[in-house]
């Protein structure tokens, strides 16, 4: 007997025990909910690429001499990357500016010739058809002595192609030759990949072509530096529609680069997401932080919403998402603060005390 009235004392004193535990004030922070036009938001997932991708290749054939880079190396504009064997290409630049040499005396002399007879014949002590044949004979010769320079032109440029020259600043990403080989034309030998401005190319559904014009920013994020927002602006949109993947792709333009001095940088080839938050036509809607919003098992969503120093718990429907939270569609009842933390374990009808904040109450949108 003194047993069992023990026992309903203790169960008693733990009835008690929890029911205090329930009147206790929970600690939480809250906000109010905004009123606002809810636009879209649209993550989508791209590629980064360089403007300039090159697959060099030698400006004319031969045996290669000289490598001067490798893969990995930083190379500025007009820097010299690979040079062949010139000697042959020498010798015939020796030939030709012999042979320009050549036409020139003899351009010369023809132009004595001339001029001489010029004299003889106003003096009337030289044929007319003399001075025409030495005339003739100097055209032949101005003409030969183009020829020979023109030659040697192209000699000259023909020796300045044994030299493969980086036409703008970047990484080599691969090089496919080494000193002894021979090379012919249109033979990829290294590849060279500019490092700014990087481009992000995404491929955007084909039902919101026609919402870029209600496009408020962009937002970009690299897989390899998530924590670090990138600006960006489209600078092009391709207004043909892929038939397999139904669509169409948008190109980036990512405004700020991470600086020099960061060990990691942005690279061509890697993975990236761009947010596109688009604006809304419609009437505004109540919008409350996301950490507000508790998810169920069951799929279906809730707030705790506080009146009179007692937190409510409300069955609502969520909506769209933009940069300040979640749209609620129903179920929340005016002008009463959710709770943005603490509420994991908060129970219907608990007591709660607000923790004071700098911004209890998000500001108005004026748009």
């Amino acid at each position: 007997m003194r047993g069992w009235i023990a026992a309903c004392c203790l169960s008693a004193q733990i009835v008690l025990i929890n029911t205090a535990q329930a009147q206790q004030s929970v600690p939480v922070s809250v906000a109010m909910p905004e009123q606002q036009n809810v636009g879209q938001q649209l993550t989508l997932t791209g590629t980064l690429i360089a403007r300039q991708h090159a697959r060099l290749s030698a400006r004319t054939e031969g045996l290669v001499e000289r490598i001067l880079v490798d893969a990995g190396d930083k190379v500025s504009a007009g820097q010299v990357l690979l040079e062949l064997d010139p000697a042959l290409a020498q010798q015939q630049l020796q030939q030709l500016l012999a042979a320009s040499r050549v036409t020139a005396a003899e351009l010369a002399e023809t132009k004595r010739l001339v001029t001489e007879a010029q004299q003889l014949t106003q003096q009337q002590l030289f044929p007319e058809t003399e001075l025409a044949v030495r005339q003739a004979n100097l055209a032949r010769s101005e003409a030969l002595h183009q020829q020979a320079l023109a030659a040697l032109a192209q000699q000259q440029e023909i020796l300045a192609r044994h030299q493969l020259i980086a036409p703008f600043a970047g990484v080599i990403a691969s090089r496919s030759t080494d000193a002894g080989e021979w090379v012919n034309l249109a033979t990829p030998v290294l590849e060279l990949v500019a490092l700014s401005p990087l481009y992000l190319d995404v491929q955007m559904p084909q039902e919101h072509f026609q919402t870029l014009t209600n496009l408020q920013q962009v937002a970009v994020r690299s897989d390899m530096q998530p924590d670090t927002p990138l600006r960006a602006e489209i600078i092009a949109t391709v207004p043909v529609i892929d038939a397999n993947a139904r669509s169409f792709l948008v190109r980036l333009h990512l405004q700020q680069q991470l600086a020099d001095t960061d060990p990691l940088q942005l690279l061509p080839g890697t993975s990236a997401s761009a947010t596109f938050t688009m604006a809304s036509q419609g009437a505004r809607s109540v919008v409350v932080p996301a950490d507000a919003v508790l998810r169920h098992p069951d799929g279906s969503f809730s707030v705790f919403s506080v009146r009179d120093d007692k937190a409510y718990r409300r069955l609502v429907t969520p909506g769209r998402r933009n940069g300040s939270g979640i749209e609620i569609r129903d179920g929340l009842p005016e002008n009463e603060a959710v709770v943005i933390r603490g509420n994991e374990t908060l129970r219907d009808g608990q007591p709660v005390s607000i923790i004071p904040t700098r911004d209890n109450g998000p500001k108005q949108d004026s748009n």
